[in-house]
């Protein structure tokens, strides 16, 4: 990759690494379900006008947007508002490459790959660590749904190869802005019956500049920018080229936590988080090794 695309890939790292420090701040003042109904409307007002909607059945954008939307960062928004640390956050969300491997499996019988076992077994391990720890100021609950997030996540990674599945080709800015219209309707019904209307409605009055900076980086910075920086990368390069620069997200997600929230890992966090990583790299780079180690046997 040329130095400029190597700039804009660890941009986005950076980017989607601090976005978890955003969240924190913005459910600090505002209803994790609102800022989700927030952020969304914002994504897709006024871009639905601008960018083409995408060439697929609504039925497509309606899963797509419930699942990455209000699955993902519904579950996600309230866990960090529920105690869940900002940096772990970051680091458990990646699970979800292995819930995709498991909803992909069950849903649309793709074949596990030795390496992709290898690394959900490592996954799998420091989950529980993570799990089991005590300490940090993570508490069970934001634990449970930072891993509903990541179930979620891998919910839409399923619809999106079930798109491409059925012969669709979609530019992924464009399936991002277009599908966006759909949280913001369900998360405003469940802010209204869980968070309830007047705390919506002090939220709205006491609305103040961390939240509307929170709003703003989660829509423009995190989903605008980064997707759609992200996309363009795609459209340049090999996906095993780009892909694996998302391993570094968590890196950056751990340590922005720690200077802007003093946020810190206990030592069985610490180590969990160790594992998880290393899984998610045994899993995007076992098959290439293993398929090099054959190559230098067979010469």
């Amino acid at each position: 990759m040329p130095p400029i695309d190597v700039a804009q890939a660890l941009a986005i790292v950076v980017a989607w690494g601090v976005n978890f420090v955003v969240i924190k701040w913005g459910v600090a003042g505002v209803p994790p379900l609102l800022l989700g109904a927030l952020r969304f409307a914002l994504v897709a007002l006024p871009a639905v006008f601008i960018v083409k909607r995408p060439p697929l059945p609504w039925r497509y954008l309606a899963l797509y947007g419930l699942t990455v939307g209000v699955g993902q960062f519904g579950c996600l928004f309230s866990a960090i508002k529920l105690g869940m640390p900002a940096g772990l956050a970051s680091v458990v969300l990646q699970s979800q490459a292995f819930f995709t491997l498991l909803l992909a499996r069950f849903f649309l019988n793709e074949r596990w790959q030795r390496s992709q076992l290898a690394g959900l077994a490592l996954a799998l391990g420091g989950l529980a660590l993570i799990g089991i720890g005590k300490g940090g100021n993570m508490t069970a609950l934001g634990f449970g749904l930072t891993i509903a997030a990541a179930t979620s996540w891998a919910a839409s990674n399923v619809v999106v190869r079930a798109i491409g599945r059925d012969g669709y080709k979609v530019a992924p800015l464009g399936l991002v802005i277009w599908s966006s219209l759909i949280p913001p309707i369900p998360f405003l019904l469940l802010s209204w019956w869980l968070e309830g209307g007047e705390r919506i409605l002090l939220a709205l009055r006491d609305f103040n500049l961390q939240s509307l900076f929170a709003v703003a980086y989660l829509a423009v910075v995190a989903s605008m920018f980064g997707y759609g920086l992200w996309s363009r990368l795609l459209t340049r390069h090999a996906a095993a080229k780009v892909a694996p620069f998302s391993l570094l997200v968590p890196v950056v997600g751990l340590l922005a936590s720690h200077l802007l929230l003093g946020e810190s890992l206990t030592p069985g966090q610490l180590a969990g988080s160790g594992l998880l990583l290393a899984g998610l790299a045994v899993s995007v780079f076992g098959g290439r090794a293993l398929s090099m180690a054959a190559r230098v046997g067979r010469a």
